[in-house]
C-alpha cells in the first residue's frame, strides 16, 4: 500500500513538473490610462525616478522603504534601489532607454523575495483632444519556480491591478500638475514671475 502512494505521489509529481516545464516562459502585463495633460507633463514623472514616489503603487508597501538613487538625475543611467519588507522586497530599477515625451525603458532587477530581472516599458502617445495615452508594460521570461507560481497566481493578476492604480495616480498627478500650468496667466509667464 505504501508503495502505491509514493508511487502515485511520484508520478503526480512528475506530471506536475512535466506541466509546469510546457508552459511560456515569455510573460507581458500591459495596462494603458488616457491622462488629459500634455506628454512632455508625464513624461517628466516618468523620468525621474525620484518622482516615482508621487504615484507609484509600491511605494506604499513598505513605509520604512530604504531608497537610494544614483548614477544620472534623471534619463538614461539613472539609478533607484530599494530595499524593504517581505512585500516591498529589494531590488534596483534603471532607465535604459527615454525618448523624451515618448518612451521610457526600464530594467528592473529583483533581488528579494526572489531573482529575476525583466523590462518595464512606458509609452506616451498622442490621443484625442489634446490627450494622450500611457501604457504601463513589463516583460520578461519565467523560471520554472516562477512557472509553477503563475500557474495559481497569474502574472496579469499579480500585477495588473498595480499597474491600474499606479497609472490612476499618475493621471491626477500629471492632470494636477498640466492645470496648474495653465492657470498660470501668460503675462505673469513672460514677467519671470
Amino acid at each position: 500500500m505504501l508503495i502505491q502512494i509514493g508511487a502515485g505521489i511520484v508520478a503526480a509529481g512528475g506530471l506536475f513538473a512535466l506541466v509546469v516545464a510546457t508552459r511560456p516562459a515569455e510573460f507581458r502585463v500591459a495596462r494603458t490610462t488616457t491622462v488629459a495633460a500634455p506628454p512632455a507633463v508625464v513624461f517628466a514623472n516618468l523620468n525621474d525616478l525620484h518622482r516615482w514616489r508621487d504615484w507609484s503603487p509600491y511605494e506604499g508597501l513598505d513605509p520604512a522603504l530604504k531608497r537610494t538613487y544614483s548614477g544620472a538625475p534623471s534619463g538614461v543611467g539613472a539609478r533607484y534601489g530599494w530595499e524593504g519588507n517581505a512585500k516591498a522586497g529589494a531590488g534596483t530599477m534603471t532607465v535604459t532607454e527615454a525618448i523624451p515625451g515618448r518612451r521610457i525603458g526600464i530594467e528592473l532587477a529583483f533581488t528579494r523575495p526572489f531573482k529575476a530581472t525583466n523590462q518595464a516599458v512606458f509609452t506616451v502617445e498622442p490621443a484625442a483632444g489634446g490627450n494622450v495615452t500611457v501604457t504601463w508594460a513589463i516583460h520578461g521570461n519565467h523560471t520554472f519556480v516562477s512557472k509553477a507560481f503563475t500557474m495559481f497566481v497569474p502574472m496579469d493578476k499579480l500585477v495588473g491591478g498595480e499597474f491600474e492604480r499606479g497609472l490612476a495616480k499618475l493621471k491626477t498627478l500629471s492632470e494636477s500638475q498640466a492645470a496648474a500650468v495653465a492657470a498660470v496667466p501668460v503675462a505673469a509667464v513672460s514677467r519671470g514671475q
